[in-house]
């Protein structure tokens, strides 16, 4: 008698299987591989796609950063500091609290491409460049602070440590020298940090390029040809700078939170000032994230491709967690400070919460803590990339009230009620900060038609190193260490 053969599995449990892979692959991207050519071409055309509407965007903010940034720093530079709302007993307003936003911008880059790198977390591979770019050009919004608020610009070089005939050093215990020196350094290394992973994408755009741009891509790529010798010093290069530019960036903001807890100032005066100002940067700066991220998502020929709801989704934990952890320095401080019993520092945290700008300091609450507890616990509001977008922005409009309170509201109330006052920045200062933000607009817009924003070498390098593999019935993903 003949024995019918049965299949192994059955088909509906062979279906079930491919359905389930094929989802998989539709969420992840590093399991729903493309061949680099297409990927590079991708890139290219998305640089080279230049609409009607880019271009009035480009100009149009170029023009707002010579007017509103140059125009009214001219002419405050001309009339000197009392165009500024710089006046007893506020000596550090709207311009120091937009300098520790940008430099807190800043921190994006580093924490999302180093140290997601150091820990190996896969899914920030598409996104790095276009942190580590936020890195360099929040950096370069946030250096001209130091210089505008000098007043004096002219002899900005009294900043610099240099040996000079009559060896007048500069004063190390100003916090202009601490800020030169931190800003510097990070933007240095932010800066080569930035290059290195940029090389093989600069030589891949030279390769599809004629004219001027290939011109300039040829002198940028090193001469890269993708040797093995290339790639094996590459990686060692970012490893080594990975490692090396984390303890640059906790440095630097806490260099600008000492600017406030060296001094005697009530409500300054702490210890926890300089995680609590660290933290504060990585929320404010992977929202940054975000919020470019949607953008460019949405602006940029095929980028629906690299960019997907699962990026959002991990930037949306990240955002949860330092919301938290944001939480806890923030309370703590007021818990500590008012334990501690000084009669001025109740005076000052009650006139926070119930004083004229009250209302600072609850947009900060809501921005920073209730927003984000209340709606990224939610998978699927953080997979939904236009409600990220509203909620990252308000986020920074929470860190920028934060910034604001520590500085401007807490200078206004100190010890003496008689030396009370209320700081009110003028035209000249808001221009100033509406035209450092439309620089950092510029410089972004500028970068992506001249700069690849995605790494495509290291999503390739990913998507080579994921594959499914055969467990029982079904098809599991799984990673391969590459070396």
């Amino acid at each position: 008698m003949a024995v019918e053969a049965k299949p192994l599995y059955s088909s509906k449990a062979t279906e079930h299987q491919e359905t389930n892979a094929e989802e998989l692959r539709k969420e992840h991207l590093m399991l729903d591989p493309m061949p680099r050519d297409e990927m590079n071409q991708m890139v290219m055309n998305a640089m080279h796609t230049t609409t009607k509407k880019y271009w009035v965007f480009l100009i149009g903010f170029g023009l707002a950063v010579v007017v509103l940034l140059f125009g009214a720093w001219g002419y405050m530079i001309a009339n000197g500091m009392g165009v500024a709302g710089i006046r007893r007993p506020v000596f550090w307003g709207i311009f120091i609290v937009t300098f520790v936003f940008w430099i807190g911008i800043s921190h994006a880059g580093t924490f999302v491409s180093a140290i997601l790198r150091v820990f190996k977390a896969e899914f920030r591979r598409p996104f790095t460049r276009a942190a580590e770019l936020m890195t360099t050009f929040g950096l370069a919004a946030g250096a001209l602070y130091p210089l505008i608020h000098l007043g004096r610009v002219w002899v900005f070089y009294w900043m610099i440590p240099y040996p000079n005939a009559r060896w007048l050093w500069p004063n190390f215990r100003s916090p202009l020298v601490w800020d030169f020196l931190a800003i510097t350094t990070y933007l240095l290394s932010s800066t080569i940090y930035l290059f290195l992973p940029l090389m093989p994408d600069l030589a891949m755009a030279r390769d599809r390029t004629t004219g001027w741009r290939h011109a300039i891509y040829k002198v940028l790529s090193l001469g890269w040809r993708g040797t093995e010798a290339e790639w094996l010093r590459l990686r060692k290069a970012i490893g080594i700078f990975a490692f090396a530019i984390i303890p640059v960036m906790f440095s630097v903001h806490t260099i600008v939170s000492w600017d406030f807890a060296v001094t005697m100032v009530v409500g300054w005066q702490s210890t926890i000032f300089g995680p609590y100002f660290i933290i504060g940067a990585i929320l404010s700066g992977v929202s940054a994230v975000v919020t470019i991220l949607y953008i460019i998502r949405s602006t940029m020929k095929n980028f629906d491709y690299f960019i997907r709801p699962e990026h959002f989704d991990g930037l949306g934990k990240l955002i949860l967690i330092f919301s938290m952890a944001w939480a806890y320095f923030f309370f703590n401080e007021y818990i500590l400070s008012w334990y501690g019993g000084e009669e001025a520092l109740k005076q000052l945290l009650t006139l926070h919460a119930t004083g004229p700008s009250a209302w600072v300091w609850y947009l900060m609450l809501i921005c920073n803590v209730a927003i984000p507890w209340l709606f990224l616990w939610n998978k699927k509001i953080r997979r939904t990339p236009w409600i990220m977008f509203i909620i990252t922005l308000l986020v920074n409009v929470g860190m920028f009230a934060e910034r604001y309170t520590i500085i401007p509201l807490t200078l206004g109330h100190q010890r003496n009620p008689f030396d009370w006052g209320i700081y009110n920045p003028t035209i000249v200062e808001i221009s100033i900060v509406l035209g450092t933000l439309c620089l950092f607009i510029f410089l972004y817009l500028l970068a992506s038609r001249l700069i690849p924003l995605v790494p495509v070498w290291e999503v390739q390098e990913g998507q080579m190193s994921h594959t499914f593999r055969k467990v029982g019935k079904t098809e599991i993903p799984s990673v391969t260490e590459l070396e």
